[in-house]
């Protein structure tokens, strides 16, 4: 992995609004890096920065693309946002491709497959481009640096704290997540097993888990299998916001007594919070402060203000300071917080925000 020398411990937008100011939009001075494979230097002249999202039909992910156009935005800087089609791998391989072709300042994905993404993103930082990986952590090889919305520990115990609670403290229950191949929720999960060695929890038992490779449909159908295939099922977590609204609608459609919790948006959730108590709550951190922190992270990664080095600092404007840490694979993160809990007694307010 590329390092360079740290310039400036810390970064802030009004710096970032000053530098625009004597640079003009989309020009900055001529900045020329050498690939590590002996290739051609390749002079950057525009302040462009690459986003990738996961999908090309998430509320989710339209939220994180709004917080980092945003930022970007404000600080005077051009943003290329880039949504897969169906959200495969292969669109999120071609879009890196482009984006790397176009000479971009830098490349920020939340990569839906770790392993497949490897070579395209090796390539881009090979020809001096930065790159940051948001939700999804990505190879530590292939990367400077990985925002987490939040810390894996923490999600891990706060969910299991919540099945606990949700299914009177015994029973049976699922899990419907995401892709079975991404990185991130496999951690949760597997964190969220070794929590359930904890005395506390010996008397529930987890029956499945089960994938909706973050569709709606999918996500539906696995949630209707679960509720046929297992009539003492109490509880379902899905840690996924796609996830989340369609177990809602599968289990008010086939009137099942199951509750649900996990990750999911208010707007999304609002009809299933409270009367017919399907969820009694959930929880999640700020999509539109999970794309601004990217955009801070990419310009201060693009403007040597940090490495990706554990122990650096930065100010992320109104978002505060944070400082890198070590990610559970080993390579470098920053956090951006502890994720919100929605219920009824604030969920109409949130609604209105996410």
């Amino acid at each position: 992995m590329r390092r360079r020398t740290v310039r400036i411990a810390a970064f802030g937008l009004a710096a970032s609004l000053a530098l625009t100011a004597l640079t003009g939009c989309t020009k900055h001075a001529t900045k020329s890096r050498k690939s590590e494979s002996g290739a051609a230097d390749i002079t950057l002249t525009k302040e462009c920065y690459g986003l990738v999202l996961s999908s090309d039909a998430s509320a989710y992910d339209d939220l994180v693309a709004q917080g980092f156009s945003d930022t970007m935005k404000e600080a005077g800087r051009k943003a290329k946002i880039r949504r897969p089609k169906g959200g495969t791998v292969a669109e999120q391989q071609k879009y890196v491709k482009e984006l790397t072709e176009e000479k971009v300042s830098s490349i920020a994905i939340s990569p839906n497959d770790a392993d497949a993404l490897k070579e395209a993103l090796d390539e881009a930082m090979g020809n001096g481009i930065d790159v940051c990986t948001f939700g999804q952590s990505g190879t530590p090889e292939s990367r400077e640096l990985m925002i987490s919305p939040v810390g894996s520990d923490a999600i891990a115990k706060t969910l299991m704290e919540s099945v606990l609670d949700i299914s009177g403290g015994s029973g049976e229950w699922a899990i419907l997540s995401g892709s079975s191949v991404s990185a991130l929720d496999n951690l949760w999960i597997d964190k969220m097993k070794k929590e359930m060695k904890d005395d506390a929890y010996s008397s529930l038992e987890l029956l499945e888990i089960a994938y909706g490779n973050d569709q709606f449909q999918t996500s539906y159908d696995q949630t209707k299998a679960l509720l046929q295939n297992y009539p003492d099922l109490k509880v379902i977590c899905a840690p996924t916001t796609a996830g989340m609204k369609a177990a809602a609608k599968a289990i008010r459609d086939a009137k099942s007594g199951v509750r649900l919790t996990g990750l999911g948006l208010p707007s999304e959730m609002a009809d299933y919070v409270g009367e017919d108590g399907i969820c009694p709550y959930f929880f999640l951190w700020n999509p539109v402060d999970l794309g601004s922190l990217t955009a801070y992270v990419s310009i201060a990664l693009h403007g040597d203000q940090i490495t990706g080095e554990l122990g650096e600092q930065f100010k992320a404007g109104g978002l505060g300071t944070f400082t890198v840490t070590k990610a559970d694979d080993d390579g470098t993160e920053v956090v951006l917080g502890a994720p919100y809990r929605f219920d009824s007694n604030n969920i109409t307010q949130w609604s209105k925000k996410l």
